[in-house]
C-alpha cells in the first residue's frame, strides 16, 4: 500500500491560520486521504518498506520538513526542502485565490470561470515543482502534488 494513511501538520512555528486556510486545510487533507499515491524509492540501496505511511509536515529551520514514519509509527524518512523554489508560486497563488474569491462576488460567471482557470494553473505549476523536489526522495502522482500543494501552502506565510 503505497499511499498516506494519516497527515499531522505542525504549524506552531507559523502565525495562527485564518478560518478560509483552516478549511483549504481540511478539505486538502480529507482529499489527500481518500486518494493519493506516495511511495519512497529505494535509498542508498536499502529498500524501505511500501507503507502505508503517516506524514508529519512540518516548518522547521525555514525548511518543509516531510517527515514519514510506518501507520505504527516506526520512523521511515524525512527529508528537507528549501522553501524558496515554492515561494513564488505560492505567491501567485495566494494573489490569485483573493483575485477569484473577490471575483465570487461581483463578476458574471464567464470572468469568474477565466480567473479560475488561471488559478487551477497555478496550482498545477506548484504541484510540478513539488514533484520535481521530491524527485529522489518520494515518488507522488499529480493529483497527490496537487493535494500536497494545497498543504504546503498553508505552510508558507503569505
Amino acid at each position: 500500500m503505497t499511499r498516506i494513511i494519516r497527515i499531522d501538520i505542525d504549524d506552531s512555528a507559523l502565525p495562527p491560520a485564518t478560518p478560509e486556510m483552516e478549511q483549504e486545510r481540511r478539505v486538502a487533507v480529507f482529499d489527500l486521504l481518500e486518494d493519493n499515491s506516495f511511495a519512497l524509492p529505494v535509498r542508498d540501496g536499502v529498500e524501505i518498506p511500501p507503507g502505508p505511511y503517516a506524514l508529519l509536515l512540518a516548518v522547521r529551520d525555514r525548511r518543509l520538513v516531510f517527515d514519514l514514519t510506518t501507520e505504527s509509527g516506526a520512523a521511515l524518512a524525512e527529508f528537507h526542502l528549501s522553501m524558496g523554489p515554492f515561494r513564488q508560486v505560492v505567491k501567485d497563488y495566494f494573489q490569485i485565490c483573493r483575485s477569484y474569491f473577490e471575483a465570487v462576488r461581483k463578476l458574471p460567471p464567464s470572468q469568474i470561470e477565466a480567473i479560475d482557470m488561471a488559478r487551477r494553473g497555478i496550482h498545477n505549476e506548484g504541484a510540478r515543482t513539488l514533484q520535481e523536489r521530491l524527485e529522489g526522495k518520494a515518488e507522488v502522482d499529480i493529483d497527490t502534488a496537487r493535494r500536497l500543494f494545497t498543504l504546503v501552502c498553508a505552510l508558507i506565510p503569505d
